[in-house]
């Protein structure tokens, strides 16, 4: 059995993207601009985790499984995966400063994750969803 933590969970072919913030920090709105972009929701400021083959695993509670909050809309029915594996987490309370920032990482619970802080470039959204595609090269 897994944990609940406070966070928001997409996930783009098997590679799941934890973004993380106070409330009212925009995880719901990344979230939705990343499912505009090709992404499924797993879980919406709620996720479950666990360690899986050695993996860190995200998945929705029940209740709120395939539901996103669009503020100004209501709760939304979304397409979603069962669970992914956590590669990555924004942190949407830290801002990145950095126009070429070092890589960053993190641990969650003994794994070791890449971690992006919020950017206010319209291209954040686009380019979280290819390093979800693809690897970071630098």
């Amino acid at each position: 059995m897994g944990r609940l933590i406070h966070a928001t969970c997409v996930s783009l072919s098997g590679h799941g993207l934890l973004i993380q913030g106070k409330s009212g920090s925009g995880k719901s709105n990344l979230a939705l601009q990343l499912i505009a972009l090709g992404c499924d929701l797993v879980a919406d400021d709620q996720t479950l985790i666990e360690i899986q083959n050695e993996q860190l695993s995200a998945s929705a509670p029940a209740p709120i499984k395939g539901q996103i909050e669009a503020r100004g809309v209501g709760i939304l029915a979304c397409q979603t995966v069962d669970r992914t594996a956590v590669k990555a987490i924004v942190d949407l309370d830290q801002t990145e400063d950095d126009r070429l920032p070092p890589l960053r990482m993190t641990q969650l619970d003994g794994c070791d994750l890449a971690l992006f802080h919020k950017s206010v470039h319209c291209h954040f959204p686009s380019a979280l969803f290819l390093y979800l595609s693809g690897e970071r090269v630098t």
